[in-house]
């Protein structure tokens, strides 16, 4: 009696380990699965599909009978759809496993020059007039954006911007992209907005800014090769006629090192 007593015993226990590992799986998988979309455009999609379950379940509950049927044959195909709509996000959320999130590793001093070096180089272009697209990775994987690019691997320094960004230099028109606080490629092209109010005074480069921002979260610099003035973009908005030292607490903020007062953009 005692020996049956202790089996079931045992095995109550192995099912509520069983069930907690379960659960902490299935919890683990869904917190990747957010750390993979955060700062993407995936967000709004995925919120949509979202939103189609669940009046798939209303529509179920309320006796619906064509709604039911038109969604049922979309849920049943629900898991194809996810790999369609996201493949790159699924590409890139793979090739992202693994790296450090940014500044992770890096001392406060080398946090520091990061901003400085970007700062002086931005106001150094804006004094000369020379156009610039910087752009800082954050959340959202760019790696999609540096195939065409020029790889550089190198700390960021202003020296360099300057001479990658010169009119004299053949990849000068395109973006410098920097990941995990390093320059990693140059020349890119980006994506230019599809924004049809945007004001035609935006040339090519605040354009270009504007629609990476309306699909990841990076942080693009941008220095108007006209007017010489400084824009910063972020989340699909556009900060114009920087100087140095708002720029430099914009980034401060932004990156974490000023966590004391928030610094709003408008």
């Amino acid at each position: 009696m005692e020996e049956l007593l202790s089996l079931g015993i045992n095995s109550d226990w192995g099912r509520i380990v069983n069930t907690v590992l379960d659960l902490l799986l299935v919890w683990y998988i869904g917190y990747r699965v957010l750390l993979l979309i955060k700062g993407t455009k995936t967000v709004r999609v995925l919120v949509g599909l979202i939103l189609i379950v669940i009046v798939f379940a209303l529509s179920k509950f309320l006796g619906l009978m064509t709604s039911s049927w038109i969604l049922d044959n979309f849920v049943n195909s629900f898991v194809f759809i996810l790999i369609v709509v996201f493949q790159q996000d699924i590409r890139r959320g793979l090739s992202k496993m693994g790296r450090n999130p940014f500044f992770q590793g890096v001392s406060t001093l080398e946090e520091v020059f990061f901003i400085e070096e970007l700062v002086k180089a931005a106001t150094s272009l804006s004094n000369k007039r020379i156009g610039a697209l910087i752009v800082i990775e954050r959340d959202a994987d760019l790696t999609d954006y540096t195939e065409e690019g020029t790889a550089i691997d190198s700390k960021v320094t202003r020296e360099l911007i300057q001479a990658i960004m010169h009119t004299t230099s053949p990849i000068h028109d395109g973006a410098i992209i920097i990941q995990n606080g390093m320059m990693t490629y140059a020349g890119c092209f980006l994506p230019l907005s599809s924004n049809p109010k945007l004001s035609h005074e935006f040339g090519t480069r605040h354009r270009a800014a504007l629609g990476l921002s309306e699909e990841t979260d990076a942080i693009i610099i941008v220095v108007s090769e006209e007017t010489g003035k400084i824009s910063l973009v972020m989340d699909n908005q556009i900060t114009r006629d920087l100087d140095g030292n708002t720029l430099k607490k914009v980034l401060q903020n932004t990156l974490g090192l000023q966590k004391s007062k928030k610094w709003k953009v408008t």
